[in-house]
């Protein structure tokens, strides 16, 4: 008789992880006990727990050992990248995490990385093309790289501020950006996890479109009915502005790196791989917009 397969989200406190659950649960309505959600605060996803959900604790910073017995009896597992720390660490953890599911037997692994990162100019785009390099190396049966665009939600962190005072400086130029929402990684992420396929594949997940900055601020502005304009500055004067306004200079660097990398096109490849995994078409930025209006404009 053969077993359904048990799936394992890592991150499953982080609002990625929790939404691919959300999905797993509710609309590819996978049973809870086939469902391991491992996370680095357990207490935050009692709920889960609650719901029949097996919850374990998992860092990856801990040896293979302990991460091996967070994986136990994992099949497909989704590896969400960990959060950027210092230069290597992040990189090291994805290989202990991706070694620990090859010591567990694991069949799949899905990792969720970032557009072309080999030649991305985004200051942290090596740990994931050293990830990806450590799942073409491993002797997993089959693995899933998913080079997730740009979120449209992380603008919260810089369009409220550019909302009050009318202008969004970038260093972007004419680049374009293919963002597309959360939930659209997650809905696919959850897809190809619940899935069957043991090949060897990457996509990559955007939007439906590629905009340049003014472009989507002017979406933004018609959503939210306040003028937003964009103002073109070099890359060095925007670091500046950031650390001026309380950034510290590595963080203001790491963001920059984003516009750097979106003026020389790193960006800008708009695909239907999302609608190929889900059979949907990603969220359109005008539709987000006016869905997340408050969150925009907040105070």
């Amino acid at each position: 008789m053969n077993l359904a397969p048990i799936l394992l989200v890592t991150g499953a406190s982080g609002q990625l992880g929790r939404r691919v659950i959300h999905h797993l649960l509710n609309t590819l309505q996978v049973p809870p006990h086939r469902l391991i959600a491992t996370t680095r605060r357990p207490e935050m996803v009692n709920d889960l727990a609650s719901l029949g959900v097996e919850v374990r604790g998992a860092d990856f910073a801990s040896d293979v050992n302990s991460l091996a017995e967070a994986f136990r009896g994992a099949s497909r597992i989704l590896l969400i990248s960990s959060e950027v720390g210092a230069p290597g660490a992040r990189l090291e953890q994805h290989r202990r995490a991706i070694a620990a599911a090859e010591g567990v037997g694991a069949s799949h692994v899905i990792y969720t990385s970032m557009p072309e990162p080999k030649k991305s100019l985004v200051s942290f785009a090596s740990d994931h093309f050293g990830s990806e390099d450590a799942l073409a190396a491993s002797t997993l049966q089959g693995w899933t790289v998913l080079r997730n665009h740009w979120y449209f939600e992380n603008w919260f962190h810089s369009i409220p501020q550019a909302l009050r005072s009318g202008v969004w400086f970038s260093a972007a130029h004419e680049g374009k950006l293919a963002n597309i929402a959360r939930d659209d990684i997650a809905r696919a992420a959850a897809t190809i996890l619940a899935g069957t396929d043991a090949s060897k594949r990457t996509y990559t997940l955007s939007g439906a479109e590629a905009l340049t900055t003014r472009e989507i601020a002017a979406a933004i502005s018609a959503a939210v009915g306040r003028a937003l304009f964009v103002v073109g500055i070099p890359l060095e004067k925007l670091v500046q502005q950031m650390v001026a306004n309380g950034l510290p200079e590595k963080a203001a660097r790491e963001i920059a790196s984003f516009d750097a990398n979106t003026a020389a096109g790193g960006f800008s490849n708009a695909t239907g791989d999302y609608k190929a995994i889900t059979g949907r078409e990603p969220q359109r930025l005008d539709d987000w917009c006016t869905a997340n209006r408050d969150e925009l404009t907040r105070i």
